[in-house]
Formats: structure tokens, sequence, C-alpha cells
């Protein structure tokens, strides 16, 4: 009997892990109607990731405007990259991540990691088009992002 029960708490563990890593793969997706994957969230977690999208635009700009003056604003251009570093991507919630799919949380982090690296690029004195190719490397992840993947509110 014992066995029994520890064979049927192995498999039921088993299954557990096997949902949890598909559904942290796939995320909580759908097919959408113009050939992109939706994500389906909450109109709460929704409006949490957009927001965070536009902190990431407003810190692109200040990257652009700080490099675009006459004398480039080197402080202004490594604040606004490490504002939505790798710090920022810490407080994500967990049920958020959870139905995020796999190459979207990739795509994500890479972009927080990137900003930490052209804040410290600008430390390290790179010039201002060696920022703006970082730069236009992160954009264009932005790009393909938003051509793959469409947030669905209202689960």
């Amino acid at each position: 009997m014992k066995r029994t029960v520890c064979v049927a708490a192995i498999l039921l563990w088993a299954i557990t892990v096997a949902v949890g890593g598909w559904f942290f793969v796939k995320g909580w997706t759908a097919k959408g109607h113009d050939g992109r994957t939706e994500i389906l969230l909450s109109s709460k977690e929704r409006d949490d990731i957009l927001a965070e999208m536009r902190l990431l635009l407003k810190a692109v700009d200040g990257i652009v405007r700080g490099l675009g003056e006459s004398t480039p604003d080197w402080k202004a251009v490594e604040a606004a990259a490490r504002a939505v570093g790798m710090n920022m991507a810490a407080d994500v919630e967990p049920t958020i991540m959870a139905k995020l799919p796999l190459p979207f949380k990739q795509l994500g982090m890479s972009i927080h990691k990137d900003m930490d690296a052209l804040a410290d690029a600008v430390v390290r004195g790179e010039t201002p088009q060696q920022i703006l190719q970082r730069l236009s490397s992160m954009t264009a992840r932005c790009t393909a992002c938003h051509e793959m993947y469409r947030l669905s509110a209202g689960q």
C-alpha cells in the first residue's frame, strides 16, 4: 500500500511539474485574429505591462534627447537607461510572469539587461554612435515583440 501511495505521489508531482513547465513556456495565450499571439491578461495586468512599456519608451526618449545635445548630457543618458534596467524588472508580479510566454519574457528581460549595459557603456565613455547602436539593437527587439504579441485584457 505504501509503495502505491509513493508511486502515485511521484506521478502526481511529475504531472504538476510538467504542467507548470508547459505554462511557464507557453503562458496564457491564444491565436490572435491578426496573426499575432494574444497574451490573455486581466485589465490590471495589461495596464501594468503597458505602463512598463511606456517607461521604457520614455527612457529611449531620454537617451535620444541626451545624445542629441551639441554636448551630450551623459548624466541624463545614464540615468534614463539605469531607471529601466534590471532593478525595474525585479518588481514584476509572479502572476503576470506566469501568464507571459517564455519568448516574451526573454525579450523583456534582455531589454532590461541591455539598458543596464548601456548605462555602464556611458560610464565607460562610449561614443554617441556606439550608444545609438546599442539602442538600435534594443528597439529592433521591441518592434519584433510588438509584431509577434498582442496584450488582450478581459480575463
